[in-house]
């Protein structure tokens, strides 16, 4: 009866970061929908519900650490509990991240650069964790390895992103009515916002790279 209780802890465990990644995907996703449609009510309902989040993750890692203290778990389990633990973690930044947009939509109040496709970067980097996701759900170590091929990927469109934005700036001809500090303001928000949405990319790579050293004891992508 023991053993079956602790084998329920370990599924529950696994159930619980799942439902926490739901939540916060869906933060990060609302995140880039208040940047894209400049929604006050949306922003702050990101900003409002990262209490959520932060109480979830603190539940998780009190779960964590009783397992580890009072059950002493050996290779694949604890390999699991250890991936679980430091996937919790990184969940926790992205929502953090989210709720970054959500505070520079509140801010916007004009497209500056229009060739900076922020929408775009933003989806592959919330794809990125949800594949991650998915492969910790399946104990799929191919899937992982497969998102984390995709962050050099990511982080050239980052690249280049900010580099539209130097180089834009350079070259743009102020209007007369045009104020500096107003336009050098949207430019740093316009650049966080890019970093902020490139670390997105870096925590679905560290949850990819937990789950392959879960599955496999392989801790090659771990960094």
């Amino acid at each position: 009866m023991p053993r079956r209780g602790y084998q329920q802890q370990l599924e529950d465990l696994r159930e619980n970061v799942l439902y926490m990644s739901e939540v916060v995907l869906e933060r990060l996703r609302m995140g880039l929908d208040a940047l894209d449609q400049r929604d006050a009510d949306l922003a702050w309902s990101v900003i409002e519900g990262d209490d959520e989040v932060n109480d979830l993750y603190l539940e998780l890692e009190g779960d964590c650490i009783d397992l580890f203290a009072l059950q002493q778990p050996v290779a694949g389990d604890l390999r699991f509990i250890a991936a679980s633990f430091k996937i919790i973690t990184d969940l926790e930044r992205v929502a953090d991240l989210a709720t970054n947009l959500a505070e520079y939509s509140l801010e916007a109040d004009r497209e500056v650069f229009p060739d900076v496709d922020a929408q775009s970067i933003g989806t592959r980097a919330h794809d990125m964790v949800e594949a991650a996701m998915d492969a910790y759900a399946g104990n799929d170590a191919d899937t992982s390895r497969t998102v984390a091929d995709q962050d050099e990927e990511l982080d050239q469109l980052c690249e280049r992103a900010s580099e539209t934005v130097v180089r834009d700036l350079l070259e743009r001809e102020l209007d007369s009515g045009e104020d500096i500090e107003v336009l050098m303001t949207d430019v740093s928000r316009l650049l966080l916002t890019i970093r902020d949405l490139e670390r997105v990319g870096d925590h679905a790579v560290n949850i990819a790279a937990r789950t392959v050293y879960m599955v496999e004891n392989d801790a090659s992508l771990i960094y």
